[in-house]
């Protein structure tokens, strides 16, 4: 009977370490689902049916209460984001003073997205033409949304 009991407790385990450790349903969850079926099937054999259906019963409300605890428990405020993030992703850089014509400098090279500096401040950029180097002027020739499309200017 204590390796019944043992089986169960380490099912349980496994079963909630597959609930709050392990994401998705993999081993430790298999061998707890198998720990748990391997006890009741002992119980079964070796003690009969009536042993069997009391231990089926008991290891269904030792499961469905340690669910119900582990879900209610303060364990996933403890483990789960309380920052909001407040910030845009990406602000329309028209907002920023950014327009068609302006001039800038590129910061990396631009194959075929990069980062350039427009009026001291830094965006990111796509390339019309292809590649351009660090260190060369670009002409903003588009906006589209967010995203900035610039040429190399040839001086």
């Amino acid at each position: 009977m204590s390796l019944i009991i043992t089986l169960i407790f380490i099912g349980l385990i496994l079963l909630i370490v597959e609930l709050l450790i392990i994401p998705g349903f993999g081993i430790a969850g298999i061998l707890g689902l198998a720990s748990i079926l391997g006890s009741i099937y002992l119980a079964f054999t070796q003690f009969g049916q009536t042993t069997g259906l009391i231990v089926l019963g008991a290891v269904i409300i030792l499961t469905l209460t340690t669910t119900v605890i582990i879900l209610r428990s303060k364990t996933w405020k403890s483990i789960s984001l309380k920052e909001s993030i407040k910030s845009k992703v990406s602000e329309h850089p028209e907002t920023k003073g950014l327009k068609i014509g302006n001039t800038g400098v590129t910061l990396s090279r631009i194959s075929p997205m990069g980062k350039a500096r427009f009026n001291g401040s830094d965006f990111e950029v796509s390339s019309i033409q292809g590649v351009i180097d660090n260190g060369r002027e670009v002409e903003i020739v588009q906006i589209e949304d967010s995203k900035i499309i610039v040429k190399q200017i040839n001086r």
